[in-house]
């Protein structure tokens, strides 16, 4: 008889370790060195929607979306999990996509300014905007970048990159929902399109919601020029 009831003990105790562990890996949450062990989700295919407002305009890698995206490198620096550790202008020198805007800011002197801001939203010329751009105006990219007043404040170059930055961090659908924004070079940009397509002053994404550490980017078709003030 007793042997039957050590039995029946071991039995109860091992039935109950099972339960537990059950609901704690059911309702555990994620630690940092679980999810470090998890593959990094990368935009392999860029998303048809995105995201509804959250509130802070911080997004995720899952949130990237565009046509573009698919350009982007799965692995490195480059890459979307490259990326989203490193402040914006770090991020973008990185951007196979941006190389042409990451010498202009170098140019301009605004990779610190960039890279110490506490929240931004930046709108990205890729490398084919700025060739774009070039197509209409033979010499303007070697003009901007040297100039002999390039590294101030006050440079067209300055004034051109700045009025691609806005001073708080917005996602795709909270830009929609803004409908014009504020950029830092103190002229407004209005904002088209859905959620799942937004313009930004006319210029279509090519790749958005990138999280970067301080920054939400947005890749775009086209070098936008401010307002004549």
């Amino acid at each position: 008889m007793k042997r039957i009831q050590r039995l029946a003990a071991v039995g109860a105790m091992a039935a109950m370790t099972a339960v537990v562990g059950a609901c704690s890996s059911a309702q555990a949450p994620t630690t940092g060195s679980q999810a470090s062990s998890a593959p990094a989700a990368e935009p392999a295919e860029p998303s048809a929607e995105a995201p509804a407002p959250g509130g802070t305009g911080v997004t995720k890698i899952s949130d990237i979306f565009g046509p573009a995206c698919s350009q982007v490198p799965q692995q490195g620096p480059g890459s979307a999990q490259g990326m989203v550790n490193d402040p914006v202008a770090t991020a973008a020198s990185n951007n196979p996509l941006l190389k042409t805007l990451t010498k202009a800011v170098t140019a301009a002197n605004l990779t610190d300014t960039l890279n110490s801001a506490p929240a931004l939203t930046v709108f990205a010329p890729a490398d084919s905007a700025f060739q774009a751009l070039e197509a209409q105006h033979p010499g303007i990219i070697t003009q901007l970048i040297t100039a002999p007043n390039v590294a101030s404040p006050d440079s067209k170059l300055a004034k051109i990159l700045k009025y691609h930055v806005v001073g708080q961090r917005y996602d795709a659908a909270s830009l929609v929902q803004a409908g014009t924004v504020d950029t830092l070079e103190g002229g407004k940009i209005k904002i088209g399109g859905t959620a799942a397509a937004p313009t930004v002053g006319g210029a279509p994404v090519l790749c958005g919601n990138i999280p970067t550490k301080n920054a939400t980017v947005f890749v775009i078709g086209q070098v936008l020029t401010p307002p004549a003030s």
